[in-house]
């Protein structure tokens, strides 16, 4: 990906001009010859990365001065889903994507056998329950519609904030993300409803379906919810899982990928994230 152009040195001919007349021999005289000048100059590497729109295409955006201070062109391509940049990165039209935690990594690994590694995380999403007739799981009544999103590694996020809130009792082995069969206690009889994608689940909070409506962050901001004011419960900071950069593994050591990993980490993104979302995304730090 990276060309240089030829460096090529101007020449100098050096012309010695002696008077005809009168003995006197005048000063050497110097003249350059039309030549190019020194081109040391490299072009700027291209890096293209798949992101979800809000707030992961944001977050690169606010990173791309800072990368072509580097030598670095980020090209950003956004997705509304989270099948197609995965998809895009095997197919080698992505160098990279931002927009998946390393539990929904594991599981597209298993099933496509993908070939990718994480470089690192960047930032964390606490997944959210949004009502606007009930401020707390306690108040859900019984026999309550809770819309989810259909991804499986989302349950494993989502069903324990109902657990932590003492509203259903889990059964899941150490290591193993929860799903709906692992509820043994339902005092509520809540209805947990997996039937619609995760990009969805916003609209469906703002046309009033459902008691309550769990959604993934980064739909929420997309979406406009005011996440103040309908939030009545979220993740624990202790179970948070990390937004990573995630790249091919042959990738994994290209110089270009490193440097884009230690921008996102850098001082000023950092900021950016806790300027621009006030908590609702919170950069990672370990």
């Amino acid at each position: 990906m990276k060309k240089f152009l030829s460096l090529i040195g101007a020449a100098a001919i050096s012309l010695t001009l002696v008077a005809c007349g009168g003995g006197a021999e005048e000063e050497p005289q110097t003249e350059e010859t039309p030549g190019e000048e020194e081109t040391a100059q490299e072009e700027n590497v291209k890096l293209v990365v798949g992101a979800s729109a809000v707030p992961h295409a944001e977050v690169l955006e606010a990173a791309i001065p800072l990368l072509a201070e580097k030598g670095i062109d980020l090209e950003i391509v956004t997705f509304q889903d989270y099948i197609l940049p995965n998809q895009a990165l095997k197919d080698g039209e992505l160098d990279a994507n931002y927009f998946q935690t390393p539990g929904y990594l594991a599981m597209q690994i298993e099933e496509f056998g993908y070939e990718f590694e994480s470089i690192g995380p960047i930032h964390a999403e606490p997944i959210g329950v949004y009502s606007k007739e009930y401020s707390s799981l306690d108040e859900l009544p019984d026999g309550a519609k809770i819309i989810m999103s259909d991804s499986f590694s989302d349950h494993g996020r989502i069903l324990p904030i109902f657990e932590r809130a003492g509203v259903i009792e889990l059964d899941v082995e150490e290591g193993q993300l929860a799903q709906r069969e692992d509820i043994v206690s339902n005092p509520k009889n809540l209805d947990f409803s997996t039937l619609v994608e995760a990009k969805l689940l916003a609209p469906s909070f703002e046309s009033g379906e459902g008691d309550a409506v769990v959604i993934n962050t980064n739909y929420a901001l997309e979406g406009g919810v005011d996440i103040e004011k309908y939030g009545i419960a979220f993740e624990g900071q202790d179970v948070l899982q990390p937004n990573l950069i995630v790249v091919r593994s042959e990738d994994i050591e290209r110089p270009e990928i490193q440097t884009l990993y230690e921008v996102l980490r850098s001082e000023e993104i950092v900021n950016f994230i806790l300027e621009t979302y006030n908590g609702a995304v919170i950069p990672w730090s370990e």
